[in-house]
């Protein structure tokens, strides 16, 4: 049980320290980052293939706002994940499934700033009502915190 209790706090210490200049809004995490869309994006996609995740999709919501004559800032999507990690967070709550795979917003704000955003596994835990999996969401929580830190740093 101590064990436990020291791998939460140590990872709940890792995750305040590398997510500088992120915030939490709504059950999200967005991550400013030191690059455009795209090399955010690809950097991002990079570091999940090399991680061993499946990268589902990659959706350019830009792209499509353009094909249909509309205007968009950069905003891009990367659907991404693995069943060794989802599927222990389902069978802890099965309606997670709902917000898995992990989905990653790379967007540029009307300042031009870029955010790398994703959701809290936090707040998917009080969503579900995710109760016994605490070493998978800290697993989780850690994860996405270096890949997001990964990717947003110059």
């Amino acid at each position: 049980m101590e064990k436990i209790i020291k791998q939460t706090l140590l990872s709940a210490a890792l995750f305040t320290l590398t997510i500088t200049m992120a915030f939490a809004n709504n059950g999200l995490i967005s991550v400013k980052s030191s690059h455009n869309v795209k090399v955010t994006a690809d950097k991002l996609e990079q570091i999940l293939n090399d991680k061993g995740m499946t990268v589902f999709v990659r959706i350019d919501h830009s792209a499509g706002a353009k094909h249909v004559g509309e205007v968009l800032r950069p905003t891009e999507l990367i659907i991404f994940g693995n069943p060794k990690v989802g599927t222990p967070l389902m069978q802890c709550s099965q309606s997670a499934a709902i917000d898995l795979p992990q989905k990653a917003l790379i967007s540029q704000d009307e300042k031009g700033q870029v955010w790398l955003t994703y959701n809290s596994p936090d707040y998917l835990v009080k969503r579900h009502n995710i109760k016994g999996c605490n070493e998978i969401v800290t697993k989780i929580e850690t994860a996405l915190a270096n890949f997001s830190k990964a990717a947003t740093m110059p």
